[in-house]
């Protein structure tokens, strides 16, 4: 049996090992192991080439895989280097055991994004979010994250249920677990039950509205850099069970499921943009504004087409960047002024320039603002839903952009315009100024030159069409 097709899965779980015997001996050498370990694991990944089926076609490893495997190491390489060097106590305390969950998750994800069995892709799922429980609530002493760890935990195993319950009606109706047996199954009343149960499920996974009620918690209570993570690396890998799932799934029946994906995108959109209106906290605003950022990737989605998949994908990277970049100025005025607040913004430019500049970009990405790499993002999942007629989507989703824009400028005018209340530079950690500077070039890469990812994305969604 070759190893081609598990490299990264076994170079993941190696890395866990290690990560485990040198903690056992030395807890500060663990979080600069991990990071190192997952450097080159990404940078293994580039010249990863796609390959058969393995273990009876459960497992593929194609062009989809490969890229948003590559997704999830990009993203897990900024988020444990933003940690190394954090003041938090629990993350200095328990080191070993915060870098093992990390990648435990990432080990769940890897393998979930090449699942094509409805088993692996639960079992996977599960391994993925499992350790997120745990991490939301890892300062175990103090009450807040131990209630944001406990509503994820209840609202991610109703989820896991209805996800679980809705999968044993597409088998019960195919009579395989396979998703290429499933795709040539004739429609059925409880094929589509229990799509449309897996489907709630997955948006519980993705926080989408109305099933979002976890996110603010969770993003408030958890470290920063772990939440930074957490906003783009879960959400990356429920998308790609989607595709997955209704769309290599289903063969021909993907567009039955616009309408619906259509209806989801516009409650997200609409929800997740007026809920972050009247956010002082950051951490919550950008929570807020996650959850609209799924709405416009559902757009993509609702497109039921090889080009609104592909800019789903181009979405996710730039999505890596900016939310990521902006969730880890939080951390680094939160680290200098003690707190998370939009108040604590306050004349950041004259305070740090630099820093205020990089949350611009962050925001203006965020935001779609031309030319950086949320604009291409917002761009191309419209015009990828104006292809299939759905001109009412794309009209909504322009006009809510337009709000989204108020609370995003409502940060800048904070930290250009007000007063600062201390004066001095915000210090940035080393490690933490590395991951922003990661960020802010793969913002403003992308904004310059998004073609080679966008042309790389669409080869790799064509095949599921």
């Amino acid at each position: 049996m070759t190893v081609a097709p598990y490299v990264l899965e076994l170079g993941v779980g190696a890395l866990m090992l290690v990560v485990f015997a040198v903690g056992v001996f030395g807890r500060r050498r663990v979080g600069a192991l991990a990071t190192a370990g997952v450097f080159v694991l990404a940078a293994g990944a580039l010249a990863l080439a796609p390959s058969g089926p393995a273990l009876g076609g459960m497992f593929v490893q194609d062009g989809l895989a490969i890229f948003v495997k590559r997704v999830f190491l990009a993203a897990t390489f900024i988020g444990l280097l933003s940690g190394l060097g954090s003041p938090d106590r629990a993350l200095a305390r328990r080191g070993t055991e915060y870098h093992l969950l990390l990648l435990a998750s990432l080990l769940g994800m890897l393998v979930l994004a090449s699942a094509r069995d409805l088993i692996v892709l639960f079992v996977a799922f599960e391994l993925m979010s499992i350790p997120l429980y745990i991490l939301t609530g890892f300062a175990k002493r103090e009450p807040e994250p131990i209630e944001a760890s406990l509503k994820f935990f209840l609202v991610g195993s109703v989820s896991s249920a209805v996800m679980a319950y809705g999968l044993s009606f597409v088998y019960g109706a195919t009579g395989s677990t396979s998703l290429a047996a499933i795709a040539r199954a004739p429609a059925s009343p409880l094929l589509t039950l229990g799509l449309l149960a897996a489907l709630a499920g997955l948006a519980f996974k993705i926080a989408a509205f109305p099933f979002h009620m976890w996110v603010p918690d969770a993003y408030e209570a958890g470290p920063t850099p772990f939440v930074a993570w957490l906003s783009v690396a879960p959400k990356a890998a429920g998308f790609v069970t989607l595709f997955r799932v209704y769309f290599e799934g289903v063969g021909d029946r993907a567009a039955v499921w616009a309408p619906a994906a259509a209806g989801l995108a516009t409650l997200t959109m609409l929800g997740g943009n007026l809920m972050a209106l009247p956010q002082t906290n950051t951490k919550r605003l950008l929570a807020y504004s996650g959850i609209a950022q799924i709405g416009y990737m559902l757009v993509g989605f609702a497109a039921a087409s090889a080009s609104g998949t592909a800019m789903i994908l181009f979405y996710l990277v730039a999505y890596v960047f900016g939310n990521m970049g902006a969730f880890l100025v939080v951390e680094a005025v939160a680290r200098s002024e003690g707190s998370e607040a939009t108040s604590a913004f306050r004349g950041l430019a004259q305070r740090s320039p630099l820093l205020a500049l990089a949350m611009l970009l962050f925001l203006l990405s965020l935001g779609g603002i031309p030319f950086v790499a949320g604009f291409w993002a917002k761009l191309y999942v419209f015009w990828a839903a104006a292809e299939r007629g759905l001109y009412w989507l794309v009209l909504v989703g322009a006009i809510l952009t337009v709000v989204a824009l108020f609370y995003y400028l409502l940060v800048a005018r904070s930290m250009y315009i007000e007063a600062p209340t201390r004066t001095g530079r915000v210090p940035v950690a080393p490690a933490l100024a590395l991951s922003l500077v990661l960020c802010v070039l793969g913002v403003v890469a992308l904004g310059v030159y998004p073609k080679a990812v966008v042309m790389a994305a669409l080869r790799v969604a064509s095949p599921l069409f």
